[in-house]
């Protein structure tokens, strides 16, 4: 049985499996956005607007970008952990780049996302979530 947060996730995700990053009605006014690999779209703000400005210059390198998710992990009643695969075409060669393996960390309060932090590390996101990688069962 599915909670509401892991719905909420999954539903973040539909949409940017199609590349559509469009809509931010999922996260929080005042949410927290952190990400210190240079690789994903780098940044830390607070608020909708700083998120997006981060996301649109991310984006501006991209023809075509998706996330892809793996496996979710339920971490608690506040938190998922999504892995994941990058992969899109460059702008403007269009070279298409090899998936990198990555992880996402939702934290949710009240059906709206409070704070997001990107992993390039996915090891290293299990041990910020206080996860093992064979850690189970998770949710696909």
């Amino acid at each position: 049985m599915s909670s509401a947060n892991l719905d909420l996730v999954r539903s973040i995700f539909a949409a940017w499996e199609r590349g559509d990053f469009s809509s931010a009605e999922w996260a929080h006014p005042e949410i927290e956005y952190l990400s210190d690999d240079p690789l994903l779209p780098l940044g830390h703000t607070t608020g909708v607007a700083g998120m997006a400005e981060i996301w649109r210059n991310w984006l501006r390198a991209w023809r075509e970008f998706h996330a892809d998710a793996d496996r979710y992990h339920e971490v608690d009643g506040e938190r998922v952990l999504v892995l994941l695969r990058y992969s899109g075409r460059g702008n403007p060669s269009g070279l298409e780049v090899a998936p990198i393996e990555a992880a996402s960390l939702f934290h949710i309060r009240d059906r709206k996302v409070m704070r997001l932090v990107l992993y390039l590390d996915r090891e290293r996101a299990l041990a910020d979530a206080g996860l093992s990688p064979d850690t189970g069962p998770s949710r696909s």
